[in-house]
């Protein structure tokens, strides 16, 4: 779309919004569109920026499957006759293959926002996160799980 057809889109948007559709009306719409299509000028020139929406997508998804799928499980957990013998706490030291600070505060962020899971600490170098787990017998396994998971995803994203 070329910068003047998104301009009166805006245009028409604003006027559709607010419900005035007069000439007044129509050119602050324009002035407000053309406004702020200067402040994002740069995120829109990007392509790239279009290719990965549906990565995004796709993590959000992601997320949204584990969340519910490690709620069921720790209801499960909290609810079983004999929960102390269930428990099987542990912290985790994960391998990061995510660099930059953004990816490793998001895939942390996304662990803690799990339920029975915590991000703990990064290591100073930035090559581990401390992950703990409210019940994790197969510490291996969770490390996949995250690797193939949460953190595939977010390379996807990111990935240039």
């Amino acid at each position: 779309m070329t910068f003047l057809a998104i301009t009166m889109l805006l245009a028409f948007t604003w006027a559709a919004i607010t419900g005035n559709f007069s000439l007044g009306n129509l050119l602050l719409g324009g002035g407000i569109g053309i406004v702020s299509l200067w402040v994002i000028r740069l995120q829109i020139a990007r392509p790239k920026f279009l290719t990965r929406v549906p990565k995004i997508i796709a993590l959000a998804a992601l997320f949204f499957y584990e969340l519910v799928l490690s709620a069921v499980k720790v209801m499960a957990l909290v609810l079983s006759p004999n929960m102390k013998k269930s428990l099987q706490p542990a912290i985790i030291a994960f391998p990061l293959r995510v660099k930059s600070d953004l990816e490793i505060t998001l895939l942390a962020n996304l662990i803690t926002l799990t339920p029975g899971t915590l991000s703990v600490d990064v290591s100073q170098d930035r090559s581990v996160l401390y992950v703990h787990a409210i019940s994790a017998p197969d510490k291996r396994g969770l490390i996949k799980d995250i690797s193939t998971g949460f953190e595939a995803k977010i390379i996807e994203v990111f990935e240039a």
